[in-house]
């Protein structure tokens, strides 16, 4: 099928690859073995945008209709036999996983790109296109919290109030968690989490163990879970901390070095450590639903617009040069607003 870009948000991976990278995306030297992509690519795989063209074997879709894209790729997107993880269901997590915007060649900072109807998920009429193109990392925190074994009423500490962590808190209040704490050291992205239903949010820049005081106070003897949206050295570590004996360190984060683990952390308390990889088909359709219920709350995300043209500066390197200042840079490629 083949899409007109609409709007393509900008992610911590997208910067990750900006500032460090090639992390995730291929080399000139190493193609992508599965897509046969290779540097320079079109980066961008939070989109959302309007059928352009239908492929011959689409039957359930018009153009003009208006989508957003799931951007992850496996071995039904390749053509080849489903591994034994496609076959459960675990898409996410194939073998073969890539994605449009980081592995494939063509990504959602562009005018048009061509996807697998697998991709495509169609919109309601309650969800702008601004909005649906958050759809991505709110599914990502979708997917996280569904894997974590997260039940209603269970206490919850975010470590990270960036995108990702204030779409977590968002979510868990909207399941009905009993308590979120929130650590998070910037000003706005704290009022972010606060405005998304935290209970709490504290900076800890100034008092190490104000948020293991904290969790004691609102939640002893620890959190049932504690998500890392930070994924540096020290928030692992206090999650570790903050989380009761028997509860669950999820961590969310893309590493750009790798961190240091005391393994009595896990087994003298039986806790246990978890990671989650982006999201499934069902993680999307569960988030389009929860764009149109909480449509208000979730476009405050979006700090920034900037055109095509301006991608770079006004956002890439804005974010880099003021994180502080935004918690989601949207691209505008087409827009608008139906």
């Amino acid at each position: 099928m083949r899409l007109q870009v609409a709007y393509c948000g900008i992610c911590g991976t997208d910067i990750h690859e900006f500032v460090a990278g090639p992390i995730l995306l291929p080399t000139k030297d190493t193609p992508n073995k599965h897509t046969g992509a290779t540097l320079p690519l079109i980066m961008g795989h939070e989109m959302s945008g309007i059928v352009l063209e239908l492929g011959s074997n689409v039957s359930d879709m018009r153009v003009g209709q208006r989508v957003a894209v799931n951007p992850a790729m496996d071995d039904r997107h390749h053509g080849t036999t489903p591994c034994e993880l496609c076959t459960a269901g675990r898409h996410n997590i194939c073998t073969r996983s890539t994605f449009y915007g980081l592995q494939a060649p063509t990504g959602g900072l562009a005018d048009e790109i061509c996807v697998d109807r697998l991709a495509v998920m169609e919109l309601p009429d309650n969800v702008s296109l601004k909005l649906a193109s958050l759809a991505e990392p709110m599914a990502v925190a979708t997917h996280m919290v569904r894997i974590s074994g997260f039940k209603k009423g269970q206490n919850v500490v975010v470590f990270g109030a960036g995108p990702i962590g204030c779409a977590l808190t968002l979510i868990l209040k909207d399941q009905g968690a009993g308590c979120v704490l929130v650590s998070e050291v910037l000003t706005s992205r704290a009022a972010q989490a606060k405005a998304c239903g935290a209970d709490r949010v504290l900076d800890p820049s100034s008092n190490e163990s104000l948020v293991w005081n904290t969790t004691l106070e609102l939640m002893s003897p620890g959190a049932d879970i504690a998500f890392d949206a930070c994924g540096l050295q020290v928030t692992l570590d206090e999650a570790f901390r903050c989380t009761k004996p028997g509860g669950t360190v999820f961590n969310v984060a893309i590493h750009e070095r790798p961190l240091t683990l005391n393994l009595n952390l896990i087994t003298l308390a039986e806790k246990r450590l978890m990671g989650g990889n982006a999201y499934t088909r069902e993680d999307f359709e569960n988030v389009i639903q929860l764009l149109g219920r909480r449509s208000a709350e979730i476009e405050a995300f979006i700090s920034h617009i900037v055109p095509l043209d301006e991608a770079v500066v006004g956002g890439f390197e804005e974010l880099v040069r003021n994180k502080a200042h935004h918690s989601k840079i949207l691209v505008e490629v087409h827009g608008g607003s139906t």
